[in-house]
C-alpha cells in the first residue's frame, strides 16, 4: 500500500532538537497538503503542523508555535518538521499524513494516506 514514510524520531533530552522527515515519493497521487499529527496510546491525537503544497498556508498547534517549523524540499517530495526546545510533553508517536485536496488541514479524516509513525521521546 502506498504510504508516506517517516524517519528521524528518537530519544532527546528536554531542550534538545530533532528533525522528522516524511518521504512521499512512493505515492502516485498528487497531493494538496501534508501534515504532522501526534498521538500516544490511549490519548487523543492532535494536529501538530500542516502545510499546503503551495506553502502559502501553514498551521501550527499553539503548543508548538515558535518551536517547530514545517518545510519541504525543493522537489516537494520530502516534508520535514524541525522541532526545537523540545519538552517532555512533546513525547508522542508522530505521524505524517497526506491529502489530495487542501481542505480541513487539522482534521484526521481529511487525510488519505498515513505513515507508520515515528516515536519521539523527550526525557532526561
Amino acid at each position: 500500500q502506498e504510504q508516506p514514510v517517516e524517519s528521524g524520531g528518537g530519544l532527546v533530552q528536554p531542550g534538545g532538537s530533532l528533525r522528522l522527515s516524511c518521504d512521499a515519493s512512493k505515492l502516485t497521487q498528487s497531493y494538496g497538503a501534508r501534515a504532522w499529527f501526534r498521538q500516544a496510546p490511549g490519548k487523543e491525537g492532535e494536529a501538530v503542523s500542516a502545510m499546503t503544497i503551495t506553502g502559502l498556508n501553514t498551521y501550527y498547534a499553539d503548543s508548538v508555535k515558535g518551536r517547530f517549523t514545517i518545510y519541504e524540499d525543493d522537489a516537494k517530495i520530502t516534508i520535514y518538521i524541525q522541532m526545537n526546545i523540545l519538552k517532555t510533553e512533546d513525547t508522542d508517536v508522530y505521524y505524517c499524513a497526506v491529502q489530495t485536496s487542501q481542505s480541513e488541514l487539522l482534521k484526521f479524516d481529511a487525510y488519505d494516506s498515513w505513515g507508520q509513525g515515528t516515536q519521539v521521546t523527550v526525557s532526561s
